[in-house]
């Protein structure tokens, strides 16, 4: 088969690999119709993943049909369209059962490997362990490119902004960020029940985009915005959840700046540098700060708001590829901004 192939910092090729086999009874094989590109996926085209070595294959979402089963697989079967959640998860230690699966100890305390330690999706077929508990049928009436959505984008946006948030009906929702996980936390915040979602971005079509995902204001990002946010807020005196989707100092500190007093800051942005948390002015005003990484256990439930209609993640499809276009998209997605792109989607045509 043919597969996206990291080579160290600054290098993938579409290349001829073998073919995945069944390793344990667990497993399955599923052949891949439709994936994506991931943030994640530049950090480690930029070497900032060091446990993703020399010859791995890159992706970890997608949607494709099921081609072998393992001895113990019996919730799925061959011919199955199925959603590869982007976690793996044993669903039998400690950690699963408490539903943080992203930190898997059968694992070694980390859900995500494909494309990290074990061979991801940007192929022609990849091998799927703990199949039963990583892949969902595909209903009809949803297409592959939303169920790519399900991959990562929106439990990560829905989980870590979200409900981390504990984003309640009637609330006020910041969410700093409007790339798509934000947006992905704008949508689900709006189904969630949240009165107001504030969208701050710095870039223009970004924030056109948060409307259409559901924001109801936008703030354009630089010296004001941050006493735009807090007039929009409860009688001015900030918001109930502001949600980080970026990933820089700046941000988060503009997250804690936002909040009301029992107020709850829900980070959802990858930190490359230290924050500064001042506890000497915020120990007293009974705040909550969550961080985490996306366990992908709600894929079900938005599943489920998809068919309904609450939500829409096709908007989130801005470029549409080939695999044999895949150093176009990368090469799109990487200047995303430049671009006007949110999500592009790579097809096995």
């Amino acid at each position: 088969m043919k597969a996206m192939v990291y080579h160290g910092p600054g290098t993938a090729t579409w290349e001829e690999v073998p073919d995945p086999t069944l390793q344990e009874p667990t497993d399955a094989v599923v052949k891949i119709e439709t994936t994506t590109i991931c943030g994640t996926d530049l950090h480690i085209l930029k070497g900032d993943v060091p446990a993703v070595t020399d010859g791995r294959i890159l992706g970890h979402e997608g949607v494709g049909v099921v081609t072998e089963v393992g001895d113990a697989v019996s919730r799925v079967k061959v011919g199955d369209r199925v959603i590869i959640s982007c976690i793996s998860k044993c669903m039998e230690c400690d950690y699963c059962r408490e539903g943080l699966t992203s930190h898997c100890e059968t694992l070694g305390g980390i859900g995500w490997i494909f494309g990290h330690l074990i061979d991801g999706t940007q192929a022609e077929y990849v091998r799927v362990p703990f199949a039963d508990n990583g892949l969902i049928p595909l209903p009809e009436g949803v297409t592959p490119e939303q169920g790519t959505m399900l991959s990562d984008i929106l439990p990560t946006g829905f989980e870590i902004g979200v409900r981390y948030g504990d984003v309640s009906e009637g609330d006020v929702v910041l969410v700093v960020g409007a790339g798509p996980v934000g947006l992905a936390a704008v949508m689900t915040a709006r189904s969630s029940g949240a009165a107001k979602v504030i969208a701050v971005d710095g870039n223009a079509f970004r924030l056109e985009a948060a409307r259409d995902f559901g924001a109801t204001d936008t703030v354009l990002a630089g010296p004001e915005a941050l006493e735009q946010v807090r007039a929009l807020g409860r009688k001015g005196a900030g918001v109930d959840v502001a949600i980080e989707a970026v990933g820089l100092p700046e941000t988060f500190a503009m997250c804690l700046d936002a909040i009301r007093p029992g107020g709850r800051v829900a980070n959802a942005g990858v930190h490359g540098k230290p924050v500064s948390f001042p506890i000497e002015r915020d120990w007293i005003n009974n705040i909550t700060i969550t961080t985490g990484l996306v366990n992908a256990t709600t894929a079900p439930q938005l599943l489920e708001d998809i068919m309904a209609g609450k939500i829409a993640p096709e908007k989130f499809v801005t470029h549409r590829f080939t695999f044999e276009e895949w150093e176009k998209a990368y090469d799109t997605f990487s200047r995303a901004t430049e671009e006007r792109a949110l999500k592009v989607i790579v097809t096995n045509a």
